[in-house]
């Protein structure tokens, strides 16, 4: 059973609680949690409290093979759990993780999921990651830039120093600008477009991220991922 401890009010599995205690600590994570204290209170806020870090508390850091990068939780009654791309499994499927599962039946011939929960691939070690960790019901963006980017910026700056042999997949212009944050010499990175019904036909069908990222894995002597 993996354990968890609370710092500065935040309570994280113990492996990133301890990567990540000086930024618990600065000033901005201070106000963060603040801010995110009185929304709680007084606004429908999304993901319930006791998930806002699920994607860390189902990955701990010894566990970590690859990092998917989102943006923002889903806004919209009962969908956000913590998760990137992911929703409850009683949660119709939104489009964006249509097509990712599209995407993997194209590339590993595997059958299209009937579930949007993807905690499965967060417990093979697949750190499930957005840039902002919570979101003001029906307010798409509400939360950005009141810290949550600063903080989720220095965990994968982190887990890219202290760890090797990540796949980092980079879907959209978004998530591609953390490039920079990241040591490629040491790890997989694989871009393209987002999945979005916007954009998934200017680069994500085809781009067949997940026979690469096994592949690496596999290369590495790692377990590969079940998508």
């Amino acid at each position: 059973m993996r354990r968890y401890i609370e710092f500065m009010k935040v309570k994280i599995e113990k492996s990133w609680a301890s990567l990540l205690k000086d930024e618990f600590s600065k000033e901005y994570f201070q106000e963060l949690v603040k801010f995110v204290k009185q929304e709680y209170s007084s606004k429908r806020i999304y993901p319930p409290g006791n998930q806002i870090f699920s994607a860390f508390d189902h990955c701990p850091v010894s566990e970590v093979k690859v990092v998917i990068i989102g943006q923002d939780p889903y806004h919209g009654e009962g969908q956000a759990n913590g998760l990137c791309f992911s929703v409850a499994d009683e949660i119709r499927i939104p489009p964006s993780l249509q097509n990712i599962y599209k995407e993997i039946h194209s590339d590993l011939g595997k059958p299209i999921s009937q579930s949007g929960n993807i905690e499965r691939w967060a417990d093979q070690g697949v750190l499930l990651l957005n840039a902002t960790l919570t979101v003001q019901a029906g307010n798409a963006g509400s939360h950005q830039g009141k810290g949550w980017e600063e903080f989720t910026d220095a965990v994968i700056q982190k887990i890219s120093e202290e760890k090797e042999h990540l796949v980092f997949l980079l879907w959209g212009a978004y998530a591609r600008k953390k490039k920079d944050l990241i040591k490629g010499d040491k790890h997989l990175i694989l871009e393209s477009a987002h999945p979005s019904p916007f954009s998934a036909d200017r680069g994500f069908f085809g781009n067949k991220h997940f026979s690469k990222t096994n592949e690496f894995l596999k290369q590495m002597k790692l377990q590969e991922i079940d998508w």
